[in-house]
């Protein structure tokens, strides 16, 4: 039988009311976490799918994956099919991967190229043409049954960000400048709509959405995990992400550690096994953006960059069932990089390979943990004060 919920204003001596102090980053007081059961609960997940998934913007792939007409692929976000599809105009189009006749999945492959330039149901040859409006029907009855020129397929709404292609289930839906919580214009001097994927790998993790983007948002784990990253970037070695995350910041706030202030270790460029750059740094960002090293942008719950000076990491989360979740992470690179003998990606892509075996080895640990029956909720530490942000904006999607 499980325990009763902690209770944690009991166990906390300081009860302001926001526990984020303004100058310190950290939580000024104990915080519950969520409760275990909203990371494997069927109902819960559902309510998820409805309020958080079929609202915001969801990231599915780079405009350039479907690159000619006729070109498509496929996603699926928890429950619903989707197919992406470039038309005849050249514009990409989204619709429900779904048969108007008798619901069957359209196309059943992840990506191809359509025969004839239309969309033929694989069951019954329903055909359509690639705007969506139905073209043929190999019925005899037909003419008595379907009015073909009202029956399309059922559209999804679209947009284009920087070469990034997201989509909204909801009508009407939220309005696309409000999905990202952080500033895109951190991002404003990397040439976004210009790169190229150079690599891509797609992992299924045995863990439910939330519980990534809690690793993502916090790094007390990055010194027992991540021994690489936390060599490169030195201030995760103290199980922080920021400068004012330790409390005492004041008393160092001019030592120029990049333990105390951040960013990567002396000598280093970009996030690679080394440290060592491509050798193609993109000529528009600021000596600031470069001294850096690595800058993100959050678009919750499906997306993140992680913009260096030398390559772009996108990550996509799709919710595959209440204790299961798709990544698919892109390494972008300019063309010239991708076109150069001497560049090796694998330098840069590898690395970040490694970094994620090890959040979702993490993540997957964090699961199977969850099912414990005495455990009903747990406590959040000072330095995950992004969760309980993270925590609050899932429970406002929820309200």
């Amino acid at each position: 039988m499980a325990t009763a919920p902690l209770n944690i204003a009991a166990m906390s001596a300081d009860v302001n009311s926001d526990p984020i102090a303004a100058e310190f980053s950290g939580l000024r007081r104990l915080v519950p976490s969520l409760p275990s059961r909203w990371y494997f609960d069927t109902a819960q997940y559902a309510l998820e799918l409805e309020r958080v998934w079929a609202r915001n913007w969801i990231y599915l792939c780079r405009a350039e994956s479907i690159a000619e007409t006729g070109c498509f692929r496929t996603f699926r976000i928890g429950t619903q099919p989707l197919l992406l599809v470039r038309d005849d105009s050249g514009e990409l189009r989204a619709f429900y991967n779904t048969c108007r006749h008798r619901g069957s999945l359209l196309c059943a492959e992840p990506s191809g190229k359509l025969p004839a330039r239309a969309i033929t149901c694989p069951y019954h040859a329903w055909t359509y043409r690639l705007s969506g409006q139905l073209a043929r029907i190999p019925s005899a009855g037909r003419a008595h049954f379907v009015p073909v020129a009202d029956t399309a397929l059922y559209g999804v709404a679209l947009k284009q960000w920087r070469g990034f292609v997201y989509v909204n289930l909801a009508e009407p839906g939220q309005p696309f400048s409000d999905n990202f919580n952080a500033n895109t214009g951190t991002v404003a001097n990397w040439p976004l709509e210009d790169l190229i994927v150079g690599h891509r790998l797609t992992k299924r993790i045995q863990c439910n959405w939330k519980i990534f983007w809690e690793n993502y948002n916090e790094c007390l784990h990055c010194p027992t995990i991540h021994p690489a990253l936390s060599t490169l970037v030195p201030i995760y070695r103290r199980g922080i992400m920021e400068q004012r995350d330790d409390p005492e910041w004041r008393s160092r706030s001019d030592d120029p550690d990049p333990a105390v202030q951040g960013g990567l270790r002396s000598g280093a460029g970009t996030w690679s096994a080394d440290g060592r750059t491509l050798g193609h740094e993109f000529p528009a960002l600021t000596d600031q953006e470069r001294r850096a090293g690595y800058h993100f942008v959050t678009n919750l719950p499906s997306h993140y960059l992680v913009a260096h000076v030398d390559y772009v990491r996108s990550s996509r989360l799709l919710p595959l069932g209440p204790e299961e979740t798709e990544i698919e992470v892109e390494w972008l690179f300019a063309r010239e990089t991708l076109a150069d003998p001497k560049v090796d990606i694998r330098t840069v892509c590898d690395f970040s390979a490694q970094v994620l075996a090890e959040d979702a080895s993490a993540c997957e640990i964090n699961q199977r943990g969850l099912h414990s029956a005495p455990h009903a909720q747990g406590m959040l530490m000072p330095e995950e004060y992004d969760l309980y942000r993270l925590h609050e904006w899932l429970r406002a999607q929820l309200a």
